[in-house]
């Protein structure tokens, strides 16, 4: 085997034979039976291709990114697997499958959208999880054991996922809007976010259930041939209607985002601890106030202290820090994972 200066191999010894007959400086020859080729590293760790390695590998250098991005809105975000939400694609340059992918992330958004609805619904995390993993996870993974991959058949098990969350949402009453007895600042203030985007959800469910099906009622009704203008109007209609949801459904994370949420499932995540947190106050403070109300001796009193506003506060405090982001990131039209889209 012979192999010139540059390390290429050749087929001749002549080829690498200088002009006074012997072998050029920097050229190799292996002669017969010698080993000219050898591994020289291990075999490969398995722990380097798992899903935890990868994940945190993910995170490093998305951090790293991130710090070089002064404006917010371009920072990226990892997106985590096990939220309520779908990942959308991101669409490469002279990509020959734009329009598959754009139809594609569509089908996801609208799932995004409706599942931010049902989490301020009153609907549990764990059930829209749920609705996720047998109604698109697991049907989608049957289709394409049967018949492969196909992405029409996708979006129709997505869009199939998504009604059926909607009529979940249809059959829960919008919970009440959430009181505070005791003045703290820092629930009060998410007290008052969760009001302003129930608002948001009242008005967007008024057009889903009661001002879209009107119309489509209304184009269902309007038959006949001298008909046709008063046809396309409702259609136009229609189409603006829905594009007026689909844009407050938008904003409702645009909302929680200046206050440093990155979605609509962290915010609720966020209000129901910190909720449980003022609540079991409540019950400690009624507690104190009945012992209190029995007369009891100087010791029992000393015993059965007031709770402590301020331990509570600095509890608030330390929850909604630990479940807010650093700066508040935006996320492509809900969710995108743009590292890997």
């Amino acid at each position: 085997m012979f192999y010139d200066e540059t390390g290429k191999r050749v087929r001749t010894k002549k080829e690498i034979t200088g002009a006074d007959g012997q072998i050029r400086k920097g050229c190799t020859v292996i002669k017969k039976g010698e080993i000219y080729e050898s591994h020289l590293f291990t075999v490969k760790d398995d722990k380097f291709k798992s899903e935890p390695f990868l994940r945190e590998v993910k995170e490093i250098y998305t951090d790293l990114i991130n710090r070089h991005i002064s404006d917010p809105e371009q920072q990226l975000k990892v997106f985590d697997k096990n939220s309520v939400y779908l990942p959308t694609k991101k669409i490469g340059k002279n990509n020959p499958k734009a329009a598959e992918i754009e139809a594609d992330n569509a089908a996801r958004q609208e799932w995004n959208r409706t599942a931010d609805m049902a989490l301020i619904s009153g609907i549990s995390e764990a059930k829209i999880l749920e609705v996720k993993q047998t109604e698109i996870h697991e049907k989608a993974s049957q289709s394409i054991k049967s018949k492969g991959w196909l992405p029409n058949l996708f979006r129709g098990i997505v869009a199939k996922a998504k009604d059926f969350l909607q009529n979940l949402i249809r059959e829960k009453d919008m919970p009440p809007k959430p009181t505070l007895d005791i003045d703290m600042a820092e629930f009060r203030h998410m007290r008052n976010l969760m009001i302003k985007v129930q608002d948001k959800a009242r008005e967007i469910k008024n057009l889903q259930d009661k001002v879209l099906p009107q119309l489509k009622q209304q184009l269902a009704e309007t038959k006949g041939l001298f008909k046709g203008k008063e046809r396309k109007a409702l259609e136009v209609k229609i189409k603006e209607t829905e594009a007026e949801i689909a844009g407050r459904l938008d904003k409702i994370p645009d909302t929680l985002k200046a206050d440093g949420y990155p979605d609509v499932q962290v915010f609720m995540r966020t209000f129901r601890e910190m909720e449980s947190v003022v609540e079991q106050y409540n019950r400690d403070l009624a507690e104190w106030e009945y012992q209190v109300s029995r007369k009891p001796t100087a010791a029992a009193k000393e015993q059965h202290r007031p709770p402590e506003k301020q331990s509570v506060l600095k509890h608030l405090r330390e929850i909604q820090e630990r479940n807010k982001q650093k700066p508040p990131q935006r996320q492509h039209k809900k969710s995108i994972d743009r590292d890997s889209r």
